[in-house]
C-alpha cells in the first residue's frame, strides 16, 4: 500500500465477502480479519490480489523490511538531479544559454526512476478501474513533464537563449513554458514525506520489537540434579531453571530457592530492582541483579507477560478509534472527487477563455495539493507513538477507542486491597497492658501466631520477628475464635476482642479507638489475662494519595469500591483523600455499583487487579488492571499498567488523552489544509511547484506532531 485511498479499497473489498470483517491499517500495513472457518487464508489473500496487492501472513521471525533505504537512495537521485532543476527555474541568473535542455536531462531520471513507484502503483489501480493518491501524483508529474517536453519541442521555449521569471501563482504566456521544476520538487518533496513517514513508523514500532526481542535465548535447566544450558524451546512447563547474576530470566515463573533483586523496568517501567524471594513471581526477559535464583517455569511462549504486552500493543496499532471513521470515508471518495475537481478547474478555465496551458497547470495544481496523505496518517501515526510510549512506561493500551473513552470518563472507581492499598496486613500499634513493655507483647502474641498461616498471623510475627521469638510448645487453632498456645512454659492465646470475656476497660477502649479507625485489633491473653491489644492495618500505597489529588486534578471524581467494611473503608478513603465509599460491596454487587454510577455521572472508569474485579472492569466504560492482578483483570481491562501503582493510572489517563488530543489535532490540520488548498490551486493562485511542496508539508507536520508524543513525560517520574 501506498496510501490511505489503497487501504480504504482493500477493506472495501475484503468486507464485501459473505461474513467477513476487515480492518485495513495503512500506518502498520496489516489487516485485522474476521471470518467464517469456511473461509482458508489463501482465499483472503487472493481477495486482496485482485484488488491489485499482495499480501501473506504474518511472520513474526521473519526480518524485518528494511523500507527507509529504498527511500532514501531515490530521494538522493531526487534532490541531487533536482536542485539545480529548481534553482534554474527560480533563478532567472543561471538561466544561462541551454538551461532549458540541462532541466530535461536532469529531469528525466527522476521522472523516470526516483518516481517510478508513483507510476507503477497508477498504473496497477488504473488496471483494476480504481485510483489512489498515487494515481493524482503520476497523473500531475507526467502533465507537467510531457507538457514541458512537448514546449522544448515546438515552442520557443527550446531556443537556447529563452528564460522565464519565476511565479508563485500561474503565469500567463502564449505556451512556451516549462515545468521541469515542478516534476523533480513534487517528487522530492513526496519522497521526503514518504521516508519520514517511514522512519517514523519504524521508530514508533521500537516498543513493539523490543518485547518481542527481549527474551533469552539459552536458559540453564535443572535436571536429575544437574545444570545444563539448553536453548529456550527445550525448557518445558513446570521444570525448574537457574538464573545467575546479570542474566536474564528465561520465562514467567516462580522463586523455587535463592534470593534476589530483579530490575523489571523494561516490562514494568519501574526503575529500582525489586527484591524476589521463594514463592515471589518473576517476569521472563527481566535481568538478576546480584543472587542466584532457582525458577520453576510457570508459562511459555505465547502465554508470557511478555507475548501478552507484545500482543496487546500490536492489536492496538491495528484497530482503529472511531474518530478515525470519518476519515477513512472521506479518504476512500477523495480521490474520484478531486479528479472531478481537477477536470472542472479544466473546462471552467477554458470556458473563462483562458490558454490551454493555463488550464491544464490549474488543473494539474489541483491533482498534486489534494492527495490526502496527512489524513490518511492522522490517526495511525498518533496511535503508534502513542502506544509506543505507553509500552516503554508500563502502560498497554488495548486499542485507540479505549482513548475516546479515556476523554470522557466522569468518574473513577477504585478497589481498595491491592489498588489504594498493598493488601498486606501489618501491625500499625500495640497497647500492653500495665507492667508490660510492647517487646514482650509482641514476642507472646508472635511467638503464638508462628504456628499460622494465616495472613494476619505472618503480619504479627514479622512485626515481632525483629526482637526475637520463643519456644512455641503446643498449638491449637480454634476457628472464629484465634489460636490458643504455649509459649516458653505458658499458656498464650491471640483471639478476636468479642471471644475475651472481662477485657479490662483501658483495653477495651484500645479495642474501640482501633476499630474505629477501621482497624483489626487483637487481644493477646496470657496465663488466662488480658495483657494487651495489637492493632493491624492493610496498608496503603505510598502514592495513593498523590494519585488521588490527580485524579481530582483531571476532573474525574474518586470512587472507592470496596468489600471491606465502612469503617475500615472509610478510614482509608479519608487517608487518601477520597470523599465518596461504597463499602460492604460482594463480587456479584460491584458490576451493580458500577452501573449505578454510570446513570448518575456518565461514563465511569474502573481500576482493580482480583479476579473479583474483571465483571466491574468489563461492565465499566474504561477498565484499568494492575499488572500485578489476575490475567481474568487484565483480559477485561482496556488498559493494563504494569506497576502496581496508582501514579501510573494517573499516567496511563494523562498519555490516553494527550494522544487523543494529537490525532484530533492532526484531523484538523488535514481537513482544514485540503478545504484551503484546494480552491487555491483551481482558481490559478499556485504552481504545481509550490503545490507539491505545501502537500508535502502537510504529511510531514502530522507524522512530526505525532512523534511529538515521544517526549511525554510521567509524572511518576
Amino acid at each position: 500500500m501506498t496510501c490511505a485511498s489503497c487501504a480504504a479499497r482493500i477493506e472495501k473489498k475484503l468486507n464485501k465477502v459473505d461474513g467477513v470483517t476487515a480492518s485495513v491499517n495503512y500506518a502498520t500495513e496489516k489487516a485485522k480479519i474476521l471470518a467464517p472457518t469456511a473461509l482458508s487464508l489463501d482465499e483472503l489473500i487472493g481477495v486482496v490480489e485482485k484488488t491489485g496487492y499482495g499480501a501473506k501472513a504474518p511472520d513474526p521471525a521473519a526480518p524485518e523490511v528494511d523500507r527507509v533505504a529504498p527511500l532514501r537512495r531515490d530521494l538522493l537521485l531526487a534532490a541531487a538531479l533536482g536542485l539545480p532543476v529548481i534553482a534554474m527555474a527560480m533563478i532567472p541568473a543561471l538561466q544561462l544559454p541551454g538551461w532549458t535542455w540541462t532541466s530535461l536531462i536532469l529531469t528525466t531520471p527522476v521522472y523516470f526512476w526516483a518516481a517510478r513507484r508513483f507510476h507503477h502503483s497508477a498504473w496497477v489501480n488504473l488496471r483494476h478501474g480504481a485510483t489512489t493518491m498515487d494515481t493524482l501524483i503520476s497523473l500531475g508529474t507526467s502533465a507537467a513533464y510531457w507538457y514541458s517536453v512537448w514546449a522544448l519541442l515546438f515552442t520557443h521555449a527550446g531556443d537556447l537563449h529563452y528564460t522565464h521569471p519565476f511565479e508563485f501563482s500561474i503565469g500567463h504566456s502564449d505556451g512556451a513554458a516549462i515545468y521541469f521544476e515542478a516534476v523533480v520538487g513534487i517528487v522530492a518533496f513526496l519522497l521526503a514525506g514518504r521516508l519520514f513517514e517511514a522512519r517514523a513508523r519504524t521508530q514508533s514500532s521500537e516498543a513493539l520489537r523490543a518485547l518481542l526481542t527481549l527474551g533469552a535465548s539459552e536458559v540453564t535447566v535443572l535436571r536429575r540434579g544437574k545444570e545444563e544450558r539448553l536453548p529456550i524451546d527445550f525448557l518445558k512447563l513446570g521444570e525448574e531453571f537457574v538464573v545467575r547474576p546479570g542474566e536474564k530470566i528465561a520465562t514467567d515463573g516462580e522463586v523455587v530457592s535463592g534470593g534476589s533483586a530483579v530490575d523489571e523496568s523494561m516490562v514494568t517501567g519501574e526503575s529500582l530492582p525489586v527484591d524476589k524471594l521463594p514463592g515471589d513471581h518473576v517476569i521472563g526477559a527481566t535481568v538478576n541483579v546480584n543472587g542466584r535464583l532457582v525458577v520453576r517455569a510457570t508459562a511459555l511462549g505465547e502465554d508470557t507477560e511478555l507475548s501478552r504486552m507484545a500482543r496487546m500493543v500490536e492489536e492496538a496499532q491495528t484497530r482503529k478509534a472511531p474518530v478515525q471513521a470519518l476519515a477513512d470515508r472521506i479518504s476512500g471518495v477523495f480521490v474520484p472527487i478531486v479528479l472531478g475537481i481537477a477536470a472542472l478547474t479544466l473546462v471552467g478555465w477554458l470556458l473563462a477563455g483562458e490558454t490551454a496551458l493555463f488550464a491544464a497547470t490549474a488543473a494539474v495544481a489541483v491533482l498534486i495539493i489534494a492527495c490526502p496523505c496527512a489524513l490518511g496518517l492522522a490517526t495511525p501515526t498518533a496511535l503508534l507513538v502513542g502506544t509506543g510510549r505507553g509500552a516503554r512506561m508500563g502502560v498497554i493500551i488495548s486499542g485507540p477507542d479505549v482513548l475516546e473513552r479515556a476523554r470522557s470518563v466522569r468518574a473513577i472507581a477504585l478497589d481498595k486491597t491491592g489498588t489504594v492499598t498493598t493488601g498486606e496486613l501489618r501491625v500499625v500499634g500495640t497497647v500492653p497492658a500495665a507492667g508490660i513493655a510492647d517487646a514482650e507483647l509482641l514476642r507472646w502474641a508472635g511467638t503464638a501466631e508462628s504456628g499460622s498461616e494465616h495472613p494476619l498471623a505472618q503480619a504479627i510475627v514479622a512485626a515481632a520477628s525483629e526482637g526475637g521469638l520463643g519456644v512455641l510448645d503446643a498449638f491449637e487453632n480454634v476457628p472464629g475464635e484465634g489460636v490458643r498456645t504455649r509459649v516458653d512454659g505458658v499458656d498464650v492465646a491471640v483471639s478476636r476482642p468479642d471471644a475475651v470475656a472481662a477485657l479490662p476497660a483501658a483495653l477495651a477502649e484500645a479495642v474501640d479507638a482501633s476499630q474505629g479507625r477501621g482497624e483489626t485489633a487483637v487481644v493477646v491473653v496470657r496465663a488466662g489475662r488480658p495483657v494487651g491489644v495489637i492493632a493491624l492495618a492493610d496498608t496503603v500505597k505510598p502514592t495513593s494519595r498523590e494519585a488521588v489529588a490527580h485524579l481530582k486534578e483531571l476532573g474525574l471524581t474518586p470512587v472507592l469500591i470496596t468489600g471491606d467494611n465502612e469503617r475500615a473503608a472509610r478510614a482509608v478513603a479519608a487517608d487518601v483523600g477520597i470523599d465518596r465509599v461504597l463499602a460492604d460491596v460482594r463480587p456479584d454487587g460491584k458490576v451493580a455499583a458500577i452501573r449505578d454510577l454510570q446513570a448518575e455521572v456518565g461514563q465511569v472508569a474502573m481500576v482493580g487487579d482480583g479476579v473479583n474485579d474483571a465483571a466491574a472492569l468489563a461492565a465499566s466504560d474504561l477498565g484499568i488492571a494492575m499488572g500485578s492482578g489476575t490475567d481474568a483483570a487484565k483480559e477485561a481491562a482496556g488498559i493494563v499498567v504494569m506497576r502496581p501503582d496508582l501514579m501510573l493510572v494517573v499516567d496511563a489517563v494523562r498519555l490516553s488523552r494527550a494522544t487523543l488530543r494529537t490525532i484530533r489535532t492532526n484531523l484538523f490540520w488535514a481537513f482544514a489544509y485540503n478545504v484551503a488548498a484546494i480552491p487555491l490551486a483551481a482558481f490559478g493562485l499556485l504552481t504545481p511547484m509550490i503545490a507539491g511542496a505545501a502537500m508535502a508539508f502537510s504529511s510531514v507536520f502530522v507524522v512530526s506532531n505525532s512523534l511529538l508524543l515521544r517526549r511525554f513525560r510521567p509524572i511518576s517520574d
